[in-house]
């Protein structure tokens, strides 16, 4: 048999083994999902016909339709001093197919990466397989997931082609902010040559604390908002617009060569993408859906952190955490007699005793090596699958937490 070439992307086989079977799927990291006719209705065109039956299915616009593409740099343009022309965005399956666009065009073996971590495997691990070097700029709980741009400029080489941000953040629900942003781009527009930089926004623009408004000093805008030639930001209308079965993502940048080189890749992963889906998502994101879209969001998003946040409060005994102000998701460590216990066996017993799916941080955030007895919790499902299944986690804990092992730190 010949050996893989690309290591097993741990949280996805983690999701495709149990996801079906879950109960309660505490896992999954999307805005709680909405139908066709729900999002009509949420909308202020609640008779707008969405798809026209009698157009011919072809390939439509390959780089993504006017509409959609117009509507995503309305977006863009709101919070910065210039506008963002739709040219310079291309539509793809989804942000996972943006990110491997992005990594196919910019990298090759002898290349260096930077890349922010926690995160999402793929923003590591693609680089590594395309033959680049990688160096993970690593957050740490104790300072409250924040990174150091001083710890940046070390890891810096001279063949560094590429500095990789999640944000917010998957796993920890933080946020890069704002001064931290600028910093970065300071340190990456003042390398010989300058450094591009990819920020996956999946999760963008889902900030449920109070500390993160926009007229906060923290609040991070996005990426291509910081007046950098060589920004890049990624999106999807899977998390925050809760359409994960569109598959519908997106690229956009500044620099009219890296769209160029983008969509020369895009050429040989995607041709198009399907127009149905195309019209959907233009429709969610125009101006008469997207504001009652995102208001129903972040309505889930801070009626459900309130819910979890007083479940750690009652279960502090074994649970902690740092509280995510961004996102859909939480980083909670559970400990027993002062050590962590093993996560996976955790999350095992847990889909086993009650049904209640979450994800193991060692294994599927840490590469089996780091973030022993963290856990990944989905908050952003419908509150009462939510309610229910911390209800069903409490009674195992304190029924079943005893028989799951410990690990030394």
């Amino acid at each position: 048999m010949a050996e893989a070439k690309i290591k097993a992307f741990a949280i996805e086989d983690w999701m495709d083994k149990h996801e079906i079977h879950a109960k309660y799927n505490l896992a999954e990291t999307c805005a709680a999902s909405i139908s066709v006719r729900e999002l009509q209705e949420i909308s202020e065109d609640p008779s707008a016909q969405l798809i026209d039956p009698s157009k011919k299915l072809d390939y439509g616009s390959i780089r993504g339709s006017d509409e959609l593409r117009s509507n995503l740099a309305r977006l863009y343009s709101a919070r910065s001093t210039s506008a963002l022309s739709p040219e310079n965005i291309l539509i793809t399956s989804g942000a996972i197919a943006a990110n491997m666009d992005v990594f196919l065009a910019l990298l090759r073996k002898g290349d260096h990466v930077v890349c922010h971590y926690p995160t999402y495997q793929q923003l590591y691990e693609v680089p590594a397989t395309l033959g680049a070097e990688v160096s993970l700029w690593k957050a740490r709980e104790e300072n409250r997931w924040e990174l150091d741009v001083e710890e940046l400029k070390g890891l810096i080489k001279t063949n560094t082609k590429l500095i990789v941000i999640n944000n917010p953040n998957n796993p920890t629900g933080s946020i890069l902010s704002g001064p931290l942003l600028q910093s970065l781009v300071e340190v990456a527009s003042s390398h010989d040559p300058p450094i591009p930089i990819l920020s996956d926004e999946v999760y963008r623009p889902l900030f449920h604390d109070p500390s993160v408004s926009p007229v906060s000093p923290l609040f991070p805008p996005s990426i291509l908002s910081l007046n950098y030639d060589l920004t890049i930001a990624t999106g999807s209308m899977s998390k925050a617009y809760s359409l994960a079965g569109l598959r519908t993502g997106w690229i956009a940048s500044r620099n009219p060569s890296l769209i160029e080189a983008f969509a020369t890749a895009r050429h040989y992963t995607t041709i198009s993408t399907p127009l149905l889906t195309d019209r959907i998502a233009a429709f969610a994101l125009s101006a008469a859906c997207i504001h009652r879209l995102l208001a129903r969001n972040l309505g889930i998003a801070r009626t459900n952190i309130a819910l979890l946040s007083a479940w750690i409060e009652q279960h502090k005994w074994a649970a902690q955490w740092t509280k995510p102000v961004a996102g859909t998701t939480a980083f909670v460590k559970f400990s027993r007699d002062g050590k962590p216990v093993n996560d996976v066996e955790f999350c095992e017993r847990l889909m086993e005793r009650v049904g209640v799916l979450v994800s193991p941080g060692q294994s599927c955030f840490g590469q089996g090596e780091e973030f022993a007895g963290y856990v990944r919790v989905g908050f952003c499902c419908e509150t009462e699958v939510l309610r229910e299944g911390l209800e069903r986690m409490g009674e195992w804990l304190r029924e079943g937490f005893g028989e799951v092992g410990v690990v030394d730190a």
